[in-house]
């Protein structure tokens, strides 16, 4: 999601049209900024007063504002300094904070503190209650003239909260509303409202991010050997029928991307272990953080000759296969060991999968866990790795394994949603899949095995793989023309020209509408 809301932003804008994005401020970002407006609204039942910044984009670029709401129950979780782990009552405080938001957003937009929209742009179940005030609030219903658009980022994470008798409910955020729970509820609980269903029932478009997501969504799971619709499938088929489902593959930057040196990483990775070894706060200092230091010293000294790498947050969909059988992962370092081969996780998550990595770095020398977050080791992975592995268990879209082939490595994938859509097996990596569990478990080891020995034994089809990688294009211009024809039902305004003196005709764009994120 955050690639999605920093870089399509910027190529709409490039097409003339002014751009807003909104976010909460999580008790620190407005301290950058510019106040713009006081909002006072009716929230829990009480008046409340937040406030609106204007605060800097990480660059500038012409036709794009950012924006942030704060106010003193809007504040920064224990997840990435945003999201609340609550293992009791999931979504409790996270569902507090968004439907707070949504409501000062509903007010900012009912204020006409980003002047006149066209399109309101809604992004998970976190914005979903935009579209029930729209429908359910009489002091909103002017935001029924906006189209809106709702994107799918992930599925499985739906924002299930009770309906009522809760702090964390819908009748606890709005209780002056005449609610129709009947439109709202989760199809599987029903005493509880579905944030995730209320933006796919009530959105003029709803949006996945990729086309084959979009097919894989309106069927209903069968874990673990298929992830589809997770309860919502019904949702999805109907929003088919009704011609507002879309499916759109997400992009990858090419151009002004930060550019990596080569035969950095283990610099980078000993820079960033010694730096979290002064964080007072950092787990397993001793024994873990020192541990992967002096692997990544040693393989200074006497490199690999083949290395495997993946970056991901360590969750269920990103490493299930490890989980439900380790002996995976321990068929693959042993492959590796043969070979002189090593694999590189980085990332951080729950905490299972943590301890996980954490065991068998233990047992394997060639397995290297960084348990930590440092955006130059990522950088010098995705160029100096010679293999990406993304075995998800289900993916949406997916972006890593575009980042990788931008530099021309080859990735190693499960063959579901957006994997299908961006790696070709033998062609721009390599896929495994499986009628069952078992058949997919069997697959994902013979695939591999197969990649390491093509790339030792056919160094001239390793090399044509690597070329055709470096060939794909998952543009965001190819995406944001989508997001026009089919989104927001209407074309990009195409440069005007505009002759001066009859001397060469000078392009020129016209700001003409204004698509609010």
């Amino acid at each position: 999601m955050g690639d999605v809301v920093r870089d399509i932003p910027r190529h709409i804008a490039a097409q003339g049209d002014l751009v807003h994005v909104i976010t909460p401020a999580y008790g620190r970002l407005h301290k950058m900024g510019n106040l713009i407006s006081k909002l006072n609204f009716v929230y829990r039942g009480m008046e409340q007063e937040a406030a609106i910044y204007e605060v800097p984009g990480k660059k500038h670029f012409e036709g794009l504002r950012h924006f942030v709401i704060d106010h003193q129950d809007i504040r920064s979780g224990d997840i990435a300094h945003i999201y609340f782990n609550d293992p009791e009552q999931p979504f409790f405080q996270d569902a507090c904070t968004f439907s707070l938001f949504c409501m000062a957003v509903a007010e900012a937009v009912k204020q006409n503190c980003f002047g006149k929209l066209d399109i309101v742009h809604l992004h998970d179940w976190h914005t979903s209650l935009f579209l029930y005030l729209r429908e359910y609030h009489p002091a909103y219903s002017g935001l029924k003239e906006l189209r809106v658009v709702y994107s799918i980022h992930n599925l499985a994470i739906q924002g299930i909260r009770p309906l009522e008798n809760n702090y964390s409910s819908i009748k606890a955020f709005y209780p002056e509303l005449e609610n129709d729970f009947e439109r709202v509820k989760d199809p599987r609980y029903t005493d509880c409202i579905n944030l995730m269903a209320v933006g796919i029932r009530f959105a003029d478009a709803v949006h996945t991010v990729s086309p084959s997501y979009m097919e894989d969504v309106q069927l209903p799971s069968d874990p673990p050997t298929f992830i589809g619709g997770e309860g919502l499938e019904g949702d999805l088929k109907q929003a088919a029928q009704e011609h507002r489902l879309f499916g759109i593959l997400n992009g990858c930057n090419y151009k002004n991307i930060r550019v990596a040196k080569r035969k950095q990483l283990y610099k980078h990775s000993l820079h960033a272990i010694f730096a979290w070894l002064q964080e007072h706060n950092k787990k397993y200092k001793a024994d873990f953080l020192a541990h992967t230091g002096n692997k990544i010293s040693n393989l200074m000294e006497q490199g690999p000759a083949f290395t495997c790498c993946s970056v991901a947050r360590l969750t269920e969909q990103k490493f299930f296969f490890f989980m439900e059988d380790p002996g995976i992962m321990r068929a693959m370092l042993e492959k590796l060991k043969q070979v002189n081969g090593v694999y590189i996780v980085l990332g951080t998550g729950a905490p299972e999968y943590e301890e996980l990595f954490r065991e068998i770095s233990y047992e394997y020398e060639n397995f290297i866990f960084i348990n930590g977050q440092s955006e130059d080791i990522i950088d010098s992975l995705y160029l100096e790795s010679n293999l990406y592995i993304m075995p998800s268990l289900f993916e949406p879209c997916g972006i890593s394994q575009m980042l990788a082939m931008r530099n021309g490595q080859p990735c190693f994938v499960h063959n579901t949603g957006g994997l299908k859509d961006t790696v070709k097996h033998l062609k721009t990596g390599f896929c495994f899949d499986g009628q069952n569990f078992e058949e997919k478990k069997n697959n994902l080891v013979e695939v591999f095995s197969n990649a390491v020995d093509l790339f030792f034994e056919e160094k001239e089809i390793w090399k044509h793989i690597v070329q055709t990688c470096k060939k794909q294009r998952f543009s965001w211009e190819d995406s944001v023309e989508k997001y026009y024809s089919q989104l927001y039902l209407r074309k990009p305004e195409p440069p005007k020209e505009v002759r001066i003196h009859n001397k060469r005709p000078v392009k020129s764009k016209i700001q003409k509408e204004n698509v609010n994120l």
